[in-house]
């Protein structure tokens, strides 16, 4: 349902909200962005986060880009006005955050924050600009914070090129006062990503590994679907991890059979054999750590009946030419 009246709105956003008819008090809230050219609803159709809080008894909100800001519905990550602590677009979304929160009488100590790419790049925004109110963040083909101020900078980073991986984690210190503890990041990113390149998965592990002071992971898997690092700082806390999915393009990695299979595949919906949806929502501790088996009725109804799409088309759809197209359209890239 859409959500009104939640502050002065600087950064003149949209937003939903979905919240179970049985939520309890003290649940936990989830913040999703979307992408580039995508909608808060298709994001949400195609990543599963609403069937997922609808089985687990949690809030989602769903911040929404306007065409009069960005011609393409990105999150302007690239925008100074819009990044600062208390201003633009992450001000408008705290304030969402924080009216559904006391709306709701949800937790205020399990409040998370995840997003595709201009979405994921936001979502660093978020995590620097806004540190005391989220628990956790996880940043899906996205960017560091920081490191673009205009749109020919953002172009380049999303090449992976032009970094200072000497100064990234100064661009999240700068960023608003420290908090009492910087939250969990969890970083997501397919090998096969044209648009935004595997470099930057990277550089994010480089500004949050900082934040957090840890060196070497202390977990790591590699397997045919997905290779996986994981540090915890000294108490034990998983503080940061990184999934990196082999062949995927640009995505959210979705799984669409058994347990974990929340969302069906659609433009940036990638199929990988593995649900970043669930994994996210695990690794936060708002669901099993393990899938429970679905019901037959709800497993049946989330199985889609597209056949596996890999290499990061979903559909025939190719995400980097359409991201291409549109941004040529507005007159941001030249032909």
């Amino acid at each position: 349902m859409p959500l009104h009246g939640f502050g002065t709105n600087p950064g003149d956003l949209d937003a939903f909200l979905f919240a179970p008819a049985h939520l309890p008090q003290n649940a936990p809230l989830v913040v999703v962005l979307h992408g580039c050219t995508q909608t808060a609803s298709a994001y949400d159709q195609g990543s599963g986060w609403s069937a997922l809080a609808d089985r687990f008894g949690f809030a989602v909100l769903f911040p929404q880009q306007r065409r009069a800001n960005n011609p393409n519905l990105c999150f302007n990550w690239f925008s100074p006005a819009d990044t600062r602590a208390g201003a633009g677009e992450t001000e408008s979304i705290r304030q969402m955050a924080c009216t559904v929160i006391e709306r709701h009488a949800l937790d205020p100590a399990r409040v998370f924050v995840t997003g595709l790419s201009a979405g994921g790049a936001m979502t660093s925004a978020m995590l620097a600009t806004c540190p005391d109110l989220f628990a956790g963040g996880a940043i899906i083909a996205g960017l560091p914070f920081g490191v673009a101020k205009s749109v020919p900078e953002a172009f380049d980073r999303m090449r992976g090129h032009g970094y200072d991986s000497a100064g990234l984690s100064a661009l999240v210190r700068d960023a608003a006062p420290s908090p009492v503890r910087w939250p969990s990041v969890s970083i997501w990113q397919g090998t096969a990503d044209t648009t935004v390149a595997p470099a930057n998965a990277a550089m994010l592990v480089e500004q949050w590994r900082a934040i957090h002071g840890v060196d070497l992971p202390d977990q790591s898997q590699s397997g045919d679907r997905h290779r996986y690092r994981g540090w915890h700082d000294s108490t034990g806390r998983l503080v940061l991890e990184e999934y990196l999915i082999p062949g995927l393009g640009h995505g959210t990695p979705i799984t669409s059979a058994g347990p974990e299979a929340f969302g069906v595949p659609a433009p940036y919906m990638l199929e990988a054999g593995i649900s970043s949806t669930y994994r996210i929502a695990a690794s936060w501790e708002i669901v099993p750590a393990v899938a429970p088996a679905r019901p037959e009725s709800a497993a049946s109804d989330a199985t889609p009946a597209a056949a596996p799409a890999r290499h990061g088309e979903a559909h025939g759809f190719d995400p980097g030419r359409s991201i291409n197209a549109a941004l040529r359209a507005a007159g941001l890239l030249r032909p």
